[in-house]
């Protein structure tokens, strides 16, 4: 087995100097594309280092942030990729900053991040070779889930038509597959079974492990999310998640709910450090069958009010039977409505700070593919003449 000695040196299977590598950003709204980019960075080395941006840094240069940076912060270090948090990172990133975290190199998605003024915000590490790429995930963005909440509220604001936030509004921040911005804009997200078992920890429990089990939408995973699954997990050693499926949320929270799909919520829960596995697409009533089969000890349920089956049965009735239920209080009053709550209270702020972003992502996309265009044009009709073609 290696260890770290003091000098910073792998000792052991090898006596190789330890990788530190630094990734910042704000992680608004932590969802599974930030933690697949985690995921991609620290498998370029040995400790990942993550840097995050205070409030008062994401509001000057981009607009006001959902999440408070407190929020931020206690998201990004359950992430079980993460190894050290920086908070109040700088929105710049520099030599400095690596050299004073004694990292080796940054490593950022394939987009573009830039200053209110419009400077690329790597573009220093970058001159100085210290700048690596991981691929973004295609399908997922802060944007697309503030827009797809915004779809939500459209009949919230009736008393004033003026707030009421229309379709094609709310496709420009994000839901619009012609976005202008070529990075803002998503994709639908097609999930795999490669990328669930790159999230997957593949570890079974042990004998003589306590197994616990909960079960939710966990939709928009949040602080109240994380709060639950770590009390959670300090009842037992092995924590193992249902999450419902889309028909099902949608029968007990109604609306458009859930906001993101099945898929989208199962790899948001695979990448909190609390959880040992995830069932998909897990019965609501928590049954025997289910029970025998994980080898459960204990069922856990948070302060949110239980919905009866559709039957009217009590979905905890067998674990109540067995004498396995429990209530436990994540002491976190943020939940999946009140999240929604506040991209209503705020729609105006985040609509222009989004459009913001975008449009700056888009001046300078352009400002880089231009020059490339006026070197290919020549060169094309130069073939097309040589060929005949007209």
């Amino acid at each position: 087995m290696a260890f770290v000695s003091d000098s910073g040196v792998a000792s052991g299977c090898s006596s190789r100097r330890i990788v530190r590598v630094w990734v910042d950003g704000c992680f608004d709204m932590v969802h599974f594309g930030h933690a697949n980019a985690l995921r991609q960075a620290k498998q370029m080395g040995d400790v990942l280092v993550v840097g995050i941006h205070s409030d008062e840094e994401i509001t000057k240069h981009k607009g006001p942030p959902v999440f408070t940076e407190e929020e931020r912060y206690k998201m990004v270090r359950s992430i079980k990729w993460v190894d050290e948090v920086v908070e109040s990172a700088p929105y710049v990133t520099t030599i400095e900053t690596l050299d004073k975290y004694n990292c080796d190199f940054c490593v950022h998605g394939d987009d573009i991040t830039t200053t209110v003024d419009g400077m690329d915000t790597y573009q220093m590490v970058k001159d100085m070779g210290r700048y690596k790429e991981c691929q973004r995930t295609q399908g997922i963005s802060t944007t697309d889930l503030v827009g797809r909440m915004l779809l939500v509220t459209k009949t919230h604001h009736q008393r004033d038509e003026s707030r009421v936030p229309d379709k094609m509004s709310i496709q420009i921040i994000g839901q619009d597959r012609q976005a202008r911005s070529p990075y803002t804009g998503t994709c639908q997200f097609l999930p795999t079974t490669k990328r669930i078992a790159q999230f997957s920890s593949g570890i079974e429990p042990k004998p003589g492990d306590k197994v616990v089990y909960v079960s939710g939408a966990f939709d928009l995973f949040h602080l109240g999310h994380l709060s639950f699954l770590e009390k959670a997990r300090s009842c037992g050693d092995y924590l193992i998640v249902g999450i419902h499926s889309d028909p099902v949320v949608n029968r007990y929270k109604g609306s458009n709910n859930p906001i993101m799909n099945l898929h989208e919520r199962v790899l948001s829960v695979l990448t909190n450090r609390y959880v040992s596995e995830v069932v998909i697409g897990a019965p609501y009533s928590v049954t025997e069958d289910l029970m025998d089969h994980f080898s459960v000890d204990i069922v856990c349920h948070g302060r949110t009010a239980i919905c009866a089956d559709d039957d009217g049965v009590d979905p905890y009735a067998v674990p109540r039977k067995r004498g396995k239920f429990v209530l436990i209080d994540s002491e976190c009053d943020v939940t999946t409505e009140s999240l929604i709550e506040r991209i209503i209270a705020h729609r105006v702020e985040f609509e222009a700070r989004n459009r913001k972003k975008e449009e700056k992502e888009r001046k300078l996309f352009m400002a880089q593919i231009e020059p490339r265009q006026q070197f290919e044009e020549p060169q094309q009709q130069s073939l097309n003449t040589m060929t005949g073609i007209c």
